[in-house]
């Protein structure tokens, strides 16, 4: 949803999951088995997004939820296995390193210049909502320099 906050597009087309909710017969996984996989991708560096990729592609696992009862990020925080920063909130902070590198060579980009304060402006309305809910901490903050350590 905050990804159309600056879009000119209305409407919300685009594909969407099956209202199915129940494991399907077909299924050759057991939650434990599942379980496994996903920390095992983890371990091999693989975001949690990705992961759910790798298993439904490779694995033919649909959906993790269904079949464990649990979704991705909480298996992996089960199994201390998740890392400190949400992956959302990393991918804008990478975003914003992105274009500022750009601006750094290009420095009259004035769309570049708009970009930039929407990319950080999202980051800073994610940190607010993530620090509501207690998944980071109340002392965490984001700064421009902050995000290129991150970064590298």
């Amino acid at each position: 949803m905050m990804a159309k906050l600056h879009s000119k597009k209305k409407g919300r087309s685009g594909s969407q999951k099956s209202r199915y909710s129940r494991v399907p017969e077909w299924n050759e996984f057991k939650a434990e088995e599942v379980e496994e996989l996903v920390v095992k991708s983890s371990k091999d560096g693989s975001q949690p997004s990705t992961i759910g990729l790798i298993l439904r592609d490779t694995h033919g696992v649909g959906n993790v939820r269904i079949l464990t009862g649990k979704t991705i990020v909480q298996i992996l925080k089960e199994n201390n296995a998740s890392t400190e920063i949400p992956e959302t909130l990393m991918n804008l902070i990478r975003q914003a390193v992105r274009i500022r590198k750009h601006l750094g060579a290009n420095k009259s980009d004035r769309a570049s210049k708009v970009k930039l304060l929407h990319a950080e402006s999202k980051i800073h309305r994610l940190v607010k909502y993530y620090k509501q809910r207690k998944i980071l901490p109340a002392s965490w903050f984001y700064t421009q320099e902050r995000g290129a350590l991150l970064v590298k």
